[in-house]
């Protein structure tokens, strides 16, 4: 029997919530499923198909070295793991030992956000223990450098739509103290699209998820300093063991990357000008208000976002997901009444079945 929604009784699934995780990230091209395929046909040294794919991506975007891991969320904790263990082979076979009391891992209060999973539980995992700096509505650069003591490991920047984005410090900022103090500054830049940024203004580690802007398999890569890099790598000794990843997704993620190099992402004015007919359609539809809107982080992404002026907007959220196809949105704003809808993997097919959905519902 072919794959089929139907073969496991699933729904299929009109994703217009973003590069979401629960709903499987992205979707995967052509090349990279070809190069995932030869990953699973054919054997390797997989510690030399590692460093080889590491060296390769590492040229390509201008780091020292680089390391493919299994999520983003893995090379929090791997990163992390990697700066307290500091290369020692005792460490990573004993990775919470009591020998090591350099652990704290210090991280701007609005930072510490859920984006799926707490931040701080990634940074246990790696042994680290978050200490907070700054307050909820912001982080100064002082206010940073105010919290580092002799037990500091590491500061952790998150860059994400998650976090407080105002009066917060730069990564440029963070990366100034960072290096002030002689400590290794990671930035945890999951969801984003400039693969240069982060390690040109100073970051020693930079994580991305590999399934979000790179829309390859489900996957991370941490790039970075070459000892850092090294001290990541040597991981697959100790926690790093339960977050392998396959000979077939190495090779698919470094296709992506390579691919996302050559043909870029959609540019925000794309979006726009696919937007407009979609939320001039919704605004056709009595009880409700769409507008275009920017990414809250900054980000070159923009989004139909709908106030709900007749009902409720949570109400209209699960009425979306309930039929098939599941209509899922971005729901952060529900309880103010918005839902936005992120159009970069919808088709105009499938734009005008949730106009029809939203006609229906309210």
């Amino acid at each position: 029997m072919t794959m089929s929604y139907d073969k496991f009784g699933l729904k299929e699934v009109i994703n217009a919530s973003g590069k979401m995780t629960i709903l499987g990230v992205s979707k995967v091209s052509e090349s990279v499923l070809a190069a995932q395929r030869f990953g699973g046909e054919h054997f390797f040294e997989m510690s030399d198909l590692l460093i080889q794919t590491g060296a390769y991506l590492a040229e390509l975007l201008k780091v020292e070295d680089a390391q493919i891991v299994s999520s983003a969320s893995a090379g929090i904790a791997q990163s992390v793991a990697a700066v307290i263990g500091e290369g020692s082979l005792y460490h990573a076979y004993h990775p919470y030992t009591t020998r090591i009391t350099k652990r704290e891992i210090l991280l701007p209060k609005g930072h510490n956000v859920d984006y799926g999973t707490p931040v701080e539980v990634m940074v246990n995992q790696g042994g680290g223990h978050v200490i907070e700096a700054g307050y909820a509505n912001g982080c100064s650069p002082e206010q940073m450098e105010m919290m580092i003591t002799e037990n500091t490991a590491a500061l952790l920047y998150i860059k994400s739509h998650h976090t407080v984005q105002k009066s917060m410090l730069t990564v440029t900022e963070a990366a100034a103290v960072a290096e002030k103090h002689h400590l290794p500054l990671i930035v945890d830049a999951a969801a984003e699209e400039d693969l240069f940024k982060y390690s040109q203004a100073g970051a020693d580690l930079v994580i991305y998820s590999g399934a979000k802007a790179l829309e390859g398999p489900s996957s991370g890569l941490v790039l970075g300093k070459a000892s850092y890099i090294e001290w990541v790598r040597m991981q697959g000794k100790g926690i790093g063991r339960a977050m392998k990843i396959g000979k077939d997704t190495i090779l698919g993620l470094t296709q992506a990357v390579e691919d996302r190099l050559k043909m870029g992402a959609e540019t925000g004015e794309s979006m726009k000008r696919r937007l407009t007919p979609f939320f001039e359609a919704l605004n056709q539809i009595d009880g409700l208000t769409a507008s275009v809107v920017q990414d809250g982080a900054g980000r070159d992404i923009y989004r139909a976002s709908v106030k709900i002026e007749k009902g409720s907007a949570k109400a209209v959220i699960a009425a979306l997901k309930a039929e098939d196809p599941a209509i899922y949105t971005r729901e952060y704003q529900a309880n103010n009444g918005i839902i936005e809808f992120d159009i970069r993997a919808v088709k105009e097919e499938e734009m005008a079945k949730i106009v029809s959905r939203l006609k229906e519902i309210l």
